[in-house]
């Protein structure tokens, strides 16, 4: 086929939302929203949402309902679309002073909105759920956020307390999290390559693992490092912010604990949890194996942390960018036409930033825009790991195509399902480059896919054990740089093993990702775990009978916001709270270990 793209790395376009932040309808349009969230304040003041008990479902409280409902799943949808659209100027240019200044003022905006947001539930949770069930079809399409604000409601602080926490919020978290993405967007790093030393960004120099050569990774790794480690004051800071404002407010909320609140927000419980990270702690054992596979292949005793992602094995193919698009467009259309021409559209309207530069945010995600719409940025290798990035958050893209028919208040995604669609296309790519290659190659596949799921298993328990020692300190007092390495480096330890050598860790990983900085947030690791053997669940199940998974399977998608986890497992005979179900995901990677170790030992004959 065709090039689908240049060969130039591309930057995203969203011309099509507004022409540009200095133009008249952009100016326009973030006037006309705050507009709207007066309107809306109005509105909740007339109808006495959340300020008393609410009267008894006659026909004017259940008209009054469903007016709040469509006036404020209205707003969110247009503060959303303002929102992602501001937010793709400062997550590709940190220093754009202008994005900043709007990207704070949507901020404040954002305040009002989440304390409508803590009144719309308080009234929710006060309301005849039966009777308005009964009396409206409007609150039967949103049965699922009905029952959950219900329980959400049992939570609150009282109205002034969480009016307070609202606009506190900005000085609080929310300043913590601006703080890390600018300063660690913003590092300039020197780093000695090739004799010379350079000044690189941050994700630049973190791109240096993914080299061939030795030397350069542990170079990169080492200017790493000495740059965290000078800018780990005011990183530990922002971390003990966040961490201690998440810990006040689940107390003051009479959540047992951070996790509590967390596994809540992920539509799971701690049965679920459990299950899934003892079946994890079961396969460390094999991914271990996996490690010391790849350390015979490199000619080292031990992998050091900087060779975790070192290629290995021979690619026959160039994965440059539009390489990569066309194979993912071609092998989407296997699975069905509808993906691949939601691929392909993604990759002619521009809807990618694949090209990693001074300012730009590292790693990848991918963002709902309006409607059917997405971006997704990457910072782009060219290798096969690139190209599964980009096939894993296109992944994420074609499931906000599924929930393009959900209301706002229905198309709220835990994090635990957020990755089913970006596991499954990501899978897809794997087996389809296994499937056309020698056994060099198969190797090279294979690594990219096991380092992926080495991070995912191992460094995914590695972070949670650390964000589980962390929080529980934090409630005595804040931790230091030395405290916090040192919980670090005791959770890699107990999760790497001997897979890695003791003596070339990462004590800052706490500082280089961002999750543990995702504003009020807490706990934003373990759901890729989930999301990850969820996929490879789902994906197994693809294999066993395709014709009625495709049937089931973008009404899955769509209905992420609108049944808690179990529920939708269930539908294909799934029960998520028993080690089993994780057990058999786990089963598939073990058996490209299988794979992988198997290669490995020919190779040296």
């Amino acid at each position: 086929m065709t090039s689908t793209v240049a060969a130039a790395l591309p930057h995203w376009d969203l011309s099509g939302v507004y022409p540009g932040l200095q133009s008249p309808e952009f100016t326009a349009g973030f006037q006309e929203i705050i507009a709207e969230i007066d309107r809306l304040v109005a509105l909740f003041d007339t109808q006495e949402v959340g300020q008393q008990p609410p009267t008894p479902l006659d026909g004017a409280g259940v008209t009054a309902f469903e007016t709040v409902v469509t006036r404020y799943n209205a707003v969110l949808a247009r503060v959303h679309t303002l929102q992602a659209y501001i937010q793709s100027f400062v997550a590709t240019n940190s220093r754009d002073n202008r994005a900043q200044a709007r990207h704070s003022e949507l901020q404040r905006q954002q305040v009002r909105l989440a304390q409508l947001n803590t009144r719309f539930t308080a009234w929710i949770g006060a309301l005849d759920g039966e009777a308005l069930l009964a009396q409206s079809p409007l609150a039967r399409d949103h049965a699922f956020m009905l029952e959950r604000a219900r329980l959400r409601a049992a939570h609150l602080m009282s109205p002034p307390e969480e009016a307070l926490a609202a606009e506190l919020v900005l000085t609080g978290s929310t300043a913590w999290t601006k703080l890390y993405e600018n300063v660690t967007s913003q590092l300039m790093v020197p780093v000695e390559l090739d004799g010379a030393t350079r000044a690189l960004p941050m994700p630049a120099v973190r791109n240096l693992a993914y080299e061939g050569d030795r030397t350069r990774r542990r170079q990169g790794y080492e200017a790493e490092l000495q740059a965290w480690a000078g800018a780990a004051v005011p990183i530990a800071a922002a971390l003990n912010g966040i961490q201690g404002e998440v810990n006040t407010l689940a107390a003051r909320r009479q959540w047992d604990s951070p996790l509590a609140a967390s596994l809540f927000n992920s539509n799971i419980d701690r049965e679920t949890l459990e299950a899934m990270l003892s079946a994890a702690v079961e396969s460390f054992a094999d991914f271990r194996r996996y490690l010391h596979a790849k350390a015979r292949l490199l000619g080292v005793p031990h992998l050091a942390w900087y060779d975790l992602f070192a290629p290995v094995g021979t690619s026959t193919r160039v994965w440059k960018f539009d390489q990569a698009a066309d194979f993912i467009v071609a092998e989407f259309g296997t699975y069905s036409p509808r993906l691949q021409d939601f691929a392909a559209r993604a990759f002619r309207e521009r809807w990618i930033d694949a090209e990693p530069r001074p300012g730009k945010r590292d790693g990848a995600f991918c963002m709902w825009v309006r409607a059917d719409e997405s971006r997704i940025l990457a910072n782009f290798k060219p290798a096969f790991g690139g190209m599964s990035t980009l096939a894993h958050e296109l992944g994420h893209g074609y499931h906000n195509l599924n929930l393009a028919g959900c209301t706002m208040l229905q198309r709220t995604t835990p994090m635990t399902l957020a990755e089913t669609a970006s596991i499954f296309c990501e899978t897809i790519i794997r087996q389809a480059g296994l499937a056309h290659a020698g056994p060099a190659e198969q190797i090279a596949i294979l690594e990219a896919s096991l380092a992926g799921h080495c991070q995912v298993v191992v460094d995914i328990s590695c972070r949670f054990r650390f964000e589980q020692a962390a929080f529980t300190a934090r409630q005595a007092r804040e931790l230091s740089v030395d405290e916090l390495n040192a919980l670090m480096l005791d959770a890699q330890r107990q999760t790497y093993g001997d897979g890695l050598d003791p003596a070339y860790l990462h004590p800052y990983m706490w500082a280089a990702k961002g999750h543990y900085y995702s504003g009020g947030r807490s706990f934003y690791n373990y759901p890729y775990m989930f999301g990850l053997l969820f996929g490879l669940g789902l994906y197994a199940r693809y294999q066993q009978d395709p014709g009625s998974f495709r049937a089931r399977y973008d009404e899955l998608l769509a209905s992420t916001g609108l049944a808690d986890a179990a529920a939708l497992a269930a539908r294909f005979d799934i029960d998520i709270r028993t080690p089993d179900f994780w057990r058999a995901s786990l089963a598939v990677i073990r058996a490209d270990i299988d794979r992988f170790t198997a290669l490995v030992a020919e190779s040296a004959k």
